[in-house]
């Protein structure tokens, strides 16, 4: 498992509410990420960083904030939080990343992982896990579908 891991060959895929309206409709961030000079705890978009490459496509748009399910190809710490940090649209109720900003009082981000597609490691069948939303980031997507 770890092998297909290092190999880039497990598909992770995300659901993601972000803060702002993400104009894209897809797009790629392709910054390097490595340990925040400023903050020892933190990871940031640096240049003496490691590749990190993350696709997002937008689901749908609200009032103030965008969801998006999001595609990493590298798996660096806290990939998507920092991309989307970077990018001016950060994870709702992300604590380390957004400003300390959450606008729906959630305990936790509004960050998921919806899928894992991989090889199985004993009998090489794929292997296809999905995860439903928890009911907390339903009630926000509800609260803002209405």
């Amino acid at each position: 498992m770890s092998n297909q891991i290092q190999n880039r060959e497990v598909k992770k895929v995300y659901i993601a509410l972000v803060r702002g309206i993400v104009q894209e409709n897809e797009a790629t961030i392709n910054m390097p990420i490595g340990r925040s000079t400023k903050d020892r705890k933190k990871m940031a978009v640096t240049p003496k960083g490691k590749s990190a490459v993350t696709h997002f496509k937008v689901l749908q748009r609200f009032n103030n904030c965008t969801l998006l399910e999001v595609k990493i190809e590298t798996g660096r710490t806290h990939q998507i939080r920092v991309h989307m940090s970077e990018i001016g649209h950060p994870v709702i109720g992300d604590s380390t990343y957004s400003n300390g900003k959450n606008e729906f009082g959630v305990e936790g981000q509004m960050l998921h992982a919806k899928s894992l597609d991989f090889k199985h490691p004993i009998t090489g069948k794929p292997m296809h896990l999905e995860a439903p939303l928890p009911k907390y980031f339903e009630e926000v997507l509800n609260k803002l579908r209405k």
